[in-house]
């Protein structure tokens, strides 16, 4: 055990770094062969949640195959851009510093200062406009970040961080994603950091959350995973209030895990069912 591990104690439901690690580097092999590419690119922010990514898909395909993109805007910490670099340092890939300033601010001249979360919605969404820009320039695809206790949360952006072609992380809560920090490697600076979208200054995930990422992990799984009811869930331990604040917003933020519904009209099979027209040709780019 190597001695950032040694620090973080391991739940009994999480799943064991190495394994976590050796199922998303056969998934993101699998996925760029059926695409046909070799290449990834991925935003760095200098979070926990894209270091990992960045170090599984190093771990699977070698560093000169993953490409990092540093996006900040104006109000971004130097801190983030120190420990992007420190990541990318790190792991051994090339990476370049693409400011959204100048494109978000088009956008942003129209939208309070005070209207955060629309603010920090346009900067997460010119990012994905940069990233999928390069994907094409650099004949890859763009590698997914966000983790499963943000996506039950909805604790992201719609065709902004949540956007991608592929996400090695989607099925691993954030203390999984500590972990496998830790198990990486990853500069310890990544690892201690406050979580943080970096939107605005100041901005801290676990405080617009109300509560701690070890306790809604917890509690996710306990809810979601094993299917356990608000009676089951208070012999446990957790508190009313909170099961259903979580609970609520698991349902309401529904949508955002979904592709968009469609009409389905008469001689229109899906291509994508078992059987159809993927199963027979094969899947196509994802760019």
């Amino acid at each position: 055990m190597n001695d950032m591990l040694a620090g973080l104690e391991r739940p009994g439901w999480a799943i064991a770094p190495a394994e976590a690690a050796e199922r998303a580097g056969e998934f993101i092999r699998g996925v760029l062969k059926d695409a046909g590419v070799d290449h990834l690119v991925i935003g760095l922010s200098g979070g926990i949640d894209s270091a990992v990514s960045a170090g599984l898909a190093v771990r699977a395909l070698g560093a000169d195959k993953v490409r990092g993109f540093l996006l900040p805007y104006t109000t971004s910490s130097a801190a983030s851009i120190t420990d992007a670099e420190a990541v990318a340092a790190t792991l051994g890939i090339r990476h370049e510093t693409v400011p959204i300033a100048p494109m978000a601010d088009a956008f942003l001249q129209d939208i309070p200062a005070g209207a955060k979360v629309r603010r920090g919605n346009v900067m997460a969404r010119c990012r994905m406009i940069v990233l999928y820009d390069r994907s094409a320039a650099h004949d890859a695809l763009v590698l997914g970040t966000g983790n499963r206790t943000e996506a039950l949360l909805g604790y992201t952006t719609m065709y902004g961080d949540n956007a991608c072609a592929l996400n090695p992380v989607g099925q691993l809560y954030k203390t999984e994603i500590r972990l496998l920090a830790a198990w990486l490697e990853l500069p310890r600076a990544v690892l201690d950091k406050a979580p943080s979208a970096d939107l605005w200054e100041g901005q801290a995930d676990e405080d617009e959350l109300g509560f701690s990422y070890a306790e809604v992990d917890k509690l996710l799984h306990a809810m979601v995973d094993e299917g356990r009811d608000a009676d089951a869930l208070a012999q446990m331990g957790f508190a009313p209030a909170m099961v259903e604040k979580v609970a609520a917003r698991v349902r309401a933020m529904r949508f955002k895990r979904q592709t968009p519904p469609v009409a389905m009209m008469p001689g229109r099979p899906d291509p994508d069912a078992p059987g159809g027209f993927t199963a027979t040709f094969g899947a196509g780019d994802s760019r």
